[in-house]
């Protein structure tokens, strides 16, 4: 406990008018790390970020551990052990993730403490090509969850229809969870709706459900990618120079519309009778992450997508990059519902210019998850050929 307090008390000590990392702490938001390497667990970069900015949680992905395993050597001595003992090159990195993520967990344990269990948590994802089978995600997540063997890790599941089967059940068993790959409004409801049933089935059963914890990962900087295209194509064919100003005025606008209105649901959901019966025997809500909010396109503000996100009960999970310039220059004020109106006024002039934030959105869901099966399978022929060469 006593670590723990430290820790707290570091970040409290912090001038909040110096670092708006921390200031977003006093606005209910919860700042991640979207990155998870044996240097950065294993070193003290990770216990900075906690003692100095204020850091409650942590992410991992097939893409982030591809790159680390490919471009260093930290994993050499682990590769070569496993490699000596015939194991197969994805049980392989299998073995990795979970050492690695047992270790964050570890670091993060004081502040999962001293907050008594509502953050300090470890993502770790189950492989993507489960995305498209409950069965296969939910086998994959237990053996995940047993690995870790630890109490502040989440197991990351895809949103997909059939993901949000398997997080039903998961839940139910009381393994922690983190939706990930949401573009959509609709699929951010379907899983809020699968997490509550779940706390009111462990109710039922007499299980607790003061500790079950769970996170929706919502998308955002992709949707303004994909988006932004769009509307370039209509910029280049549009005649009339007044439709092309107002086509280039939405440029920029529908990643954080979407959000918002996602988080307009989550307040109307979580603050249902149906939800409060359970907060009242100890349940928390489960909070939206904002995911993929670096800045893509350099002519926008290199923290807009954290800028324009900040709320109660919220989380957002950035790249070190991000977390470097947002504290030397952001901003920090309640602005995730404060300009619902004009988020709505987006997704209308979006609808009237053409474009379908359903078909935008789904076709993101299919890319996210053909991204992440070539970076799995990609790290698993890295695996693969580093361990042939260090046998």
């Amino acid at each position: 406990m006593t670590a723990a307090l430290d820790i707290t008390n570091a970040v409290q000590a912090t001038d909040r008018t110096r670092n708006p990392l921390v200031a977003l702490i006093a606005e209910g938001q919860s700042v991640w790390l979207d990155n998870l390497t044996r240097e950065i667990v294993s070193g003290t970069a990770l216990r900075n970020l906690i003692e100095q900015d204020g850091l409650r949680g942590m992410t991992s992905n097939p893409t982030i551990f591809q790159k680390a395993i490919a471009s260093g050597t930290a994993y050499d001595e682990q590769l070569r052990m496993l490699a000596r003992q015939r194991v197969q090159p994805a049980d392989s990195f299998e073995a990795i993730a979970i050492r690695d993520v047992q270790t964050a967990c570890d670091v993060f344990r004081p502040v999962y403490n001293a907050l008594d269990g509502t953050d300090g948590f470890v993502s770790i994802e189950v492989s993507p090509g489960q995305a498209r089978s409950a069965d296969a995600t939910i086998i994959e997540a237990r053996r995940l969850w047993n690995g870790v063997n630890r109490p502040n890790v989440m197991i990351k599941v895809p949103g997909t229809i059939e993901g949000a089967e398997a997080v039903g059940q998961l839940l139910q068993e009381g393994i922690n969870i983190n939706i990930t790959l949401l573009f959509s409004r609709q699929n951010h409801e379907r899983v809020m709706w699968k997490y509550i049933e779940a706390l009111e089935a462990r109710v039922a059963a007499g299980q607790p459900i003061d500790r079950l914890a769970s996170v929706a990962s919502f998308f955002v900087s992709r949707v303004d990618t994909l988006v932004d295209t769009l509307l370039d194509e209509q910029i280049e064919v549009e005649s009339a120079q007044s439709k092309k100003d107002a086509l280039r005025s939405l440029k920029g606008k529908a990643a954080i519309a979407n959000a918002q209105l996602a988080y307009e649901r989550f307040t109307e959901i979580f603050r249902s009778e149906r939800f409060l019966k359970l907060q009242v025997r100890g349940a928390r809500v489960q909070r939206p992450l904002w995911a993929s909010t670096s800045t893509k396109n350099p002519a926008y503000r290199d923290v807009t997508y954290v800028e324009e996100l900040i709320g109660p009960d919220t989380i957002n999970t950035m790249p070190q990059s991000t977390i470097q310039a947002f504290r030397e220059h952001g901003a920090v004020r309640r602005t995730v519902d404060s300009t619902l109106e004009n988020a709505l006024t987006v997704m209308e002039n979006l609808k009237a210019a053409g474009i379908k934030i359903e078909s935008v959105t789904a076709q993101l869901e299919d890319e996210g998850i053909e991204g992440f099966s070539k970076s799995y399978a990609a790290l698993i022929t890295d695996v693969r050929e580093k361990s042939a060469r260090l046998w």
